[in-house]
């Protein structure tokens, strides 16, 4: 082996070699991805992270002397994922090329080979495709990385590395670090909480963002900051989440909205170009997204983050409902009642109706049978039904319910409303807003999977982006039964909004924004607060008083009074981003080593218990669940 790493060194990675290097001495290191006895010969392919190399061991190899007889008697032995070092000589393949390889015009003729490390039989075989659990791949997820797919992954998240950091610097921000150990502030994501050994009885928190510290750099006056950096978050684990994950943070003093738009759209543009080769300026013109108000989203898609790859909005009918006084629905009769009484309060749960209508040409995809499965699709999120009409020529419902009681004219109005034609399906839901809106969101993604308009998952070549604008800077929380920060309370109300915080906080919008690629939030930020006059009022708003907001966040209230800069900036979700780029179905994909959906490391068996010797070190007793 010494002759190997001392005195022979990698001349070239297995996916570099072509025609034009036949005849050439080279030197290749990797691990051995298939190997075939064939009596004569002995043909392996060897793999390292470029790509495949064809190795033929033959023993009757001239100009040599004893080493390929020696050679080809060390290969015989070889097996699957052992790692080995080769000397030889590039030959042409002639006819016998293989076009599914970018090596496949040639093979390497080996003169020497040296086995670096023996491997075991593997649980599974190291292949492009295979059928084996994802919980044994995640046992063994350095084996998993070895297969080609994720190689390609985590290069594409390289190149956005390499990219991002090439831009900021370009545009004159800094690359400065963050803290990870930090107080714990409320107000964000549950944070993970480390014990604080020279501190009895008190924590530390990871840090669910540099939030807080990028606002102080800009109050020690940096100007422009950015950051890749890692995050922790101990909250319910999904497709596109992680308990710890890395976001490109930025900050900028200075500037409003448009200015962090352009910056960010920049950026985008540029990574784009540089890791797919794909030109969004094609798409974008001006390089510029487009925007969508908050509330446009929800009314039109059910949330804030659409998928504007296809169409099928929702239409609200509630207004259209109290006109009618129910319109002979019974179902709705209430909800027309309470706001004709003027029975509603802001601090009950509102409750709306909408529709849904899909075209006569996508309606007619769908069997009876499919149609009468998508009830049960939304009662797994909580719906308690789905009506449904089609509509006929004149304008008339068939194969409804509703269409036995509802009058002819709210009928007509919803119809309208809706844009509804002949063939045309009309899906309805109503009830708690919340619940409405999540449902009727989900239902137009299903369909729009089901219809063949987005593929199951990737992105199908198509990239929409969007940046969602103008929401509103609280949000009403029914089980507390206060107002609460819709994202922070250090995000800027716009300035004719500002004498609504003592009367109507609910009407506060705020520069708040966030960008959306193809139904995935990307990223987020806001405009923030720097006048601690409006920051003491949006507190009030909250019920925070003041000694509880120094209490909580003395530190940067400090800061503000002592001279901080008109400053806003935005967090771009790396994982996510990779993800997208990338065609991968899960943030699982993009990440080395990640966590299972339970928050549990498969390789490592972690979290897992530690010894009483270490809890009575930091003065903590475990409390096993009732």
């Amino acid at each position: 082996m010494a002759r190997f790493i001392d005195e022979l060194k990698r001349t070239h990675y297995c996916n570099a070699l072509r025609a034009a290097d036949e005849r050439r001495e080279v030197v290749l290191f990797g691990w051995v991805a298939s190997y075939r006895d064939h009596g004569g010969c002995v043909f392996v392919d060897l793999r390292d992270r470029e790509g495949i190399t064809q190795i033929v061991f033959d023993p009757d190899l001239s100009g040599h002397g004893e080493a390929p007889r020696q050679a080809h008697e060390i290969a015989r032995a070889l097996r699957s994922e052992w790692v080995i070092g080769v000397r030889g000589v590039v030959v042409s393949r002639g006819a016998n090329t293989n076009p599914r390889l970018p090596t496949g015009e040639i093979e390497v003729h080996a003169v020497e080979v040296t086995v670096f490390n023996k491997s075991e039989t593997p649980p599974f075989e190291i292949a492009d495709d295979l059928d084996t659990g994802e919980e044994k791949r995640l046992q063994y997820r350095y084996l998993d990385l070895r297969r080609a797919p994720f190689q390609r992954t985590l290069r594409v998240r390289h190149r956005i590395n390499q990219v991002v950091r090439r831009y900021f610097d370009e545009q004159g921000f800094l690359e400065l670090e963050t803290p990870i150990l930090v107080k714990y502030t409320p107000g964000g994501a549950r944070n993970f909480l480390v014990p604080a050994r020279t501190a009895a009885g008190k924590f530390y928190a990871l840090a669910e963002s540099p939030q807080l510290f990028k606002q102080l750099y800009m109050v020690a006056g940096f100007d422009r900051y950015f950051q890749i950096v890692k995050c922790f978050r101990d909250e319910a684990l999904r497709l596109d989440r992680q308990p710890e994950f890395t976001q490109i943070d930025v900050e900028m003093s200075f500037v409003n909205q448009d200015d962090v738009f352009g910056v960010m759209e920049g950026m985008i543009v540029k990574v784009w170009k540089e890791v797919l080769g794909v030109d969004l300026t094609t798409l974008y013109p001006d390089g510029r997204f487009p925007r969508m108000p908050f509330e446009e989203a929800m009314g039109t898609y059910g949330n804030d983050k659409p998928d504007l790859r296809f169409g099928l909005p929702h239409a609200e009918l509630t207004d259209l409902v109290v006109d009618h006084g129910g319109g002979g629905v019974p179902f709705w009769k209430p909800i027309a009642e309470k706001f004709a009484s003027g029975a509603y309060r802001r601090d009950l749960p509102a409750e709306i109706v909408k529709v849904l209508r899909v075209p006569a040409e996508l309606a007619s995809q769908l069997s009876r049978t499919e149609v009468d499965k998508l009830e049960d699709f939304v009662k797994g999120m909580g719906a308690k039904g789905l009506a449904r009409a089609k509509v006929e020529g004149g304008g008339a419902w068939v194969q409804s319910p509703l269409a036995k009681t509802i009058t002819p004219e709210l009928r007509a109005a919803i119809t309208a409303r809706a844009g509804a034609g002949d063939g045309d399906l009309l899906l309805f839901q109503f009830g708690r807003e919340a619940v409405v809106q999540t449902v009727m969101a989900n239902l137009r993604l299903h369909l729009g999977k089901r219809l063949g308009l987005i593929p199951e998952s990737g992105h199908g070549g198509r990239w929409n982006f969007l940046w969602v604008v103008n929401p509103p800077l609280f949000e009403y929380d029914d089980e507390a039964g206060r107002w609460v920060a819709a994202h922070h309370a250090f995000t800027r109300p716009h300035d004719d909004c500002v004498e609504l915080l003592d009367t109507d906080p609910g009407k506060v919008l705020c520069w708040r924004y966030d960008l959306v690629l193809n139904g995935f939030e990307i990223g987020g930020g806001s405009i923030r607060l720097h006048d601690p006059a409006v920051q003491a009022r949006v507190f009030r708003a909250l019920g925070i008083s003041d000694e509880e907001a120094h209490r909580k966040f003395g530190f940067l209230l400090d800061a503000l009074r002592l001279g901080a800069p008109p400053h806003g900036g935005i967090a771009v979700g790396m994982d996510r981003l990779a993800m997208l780029l990338s065609g991968a179905e899960s943030l699982r994909d993009v990440i080395p080593f990640p966590k299972t959906q339970k928050g549990t490391d498969l390789m490592t068996d972690a979290p897992n218990v530690v010894s009483p010797e270490q809890l009575a070190e930091l003065n903590i007793r475990v409390v096993q669940p009732s």
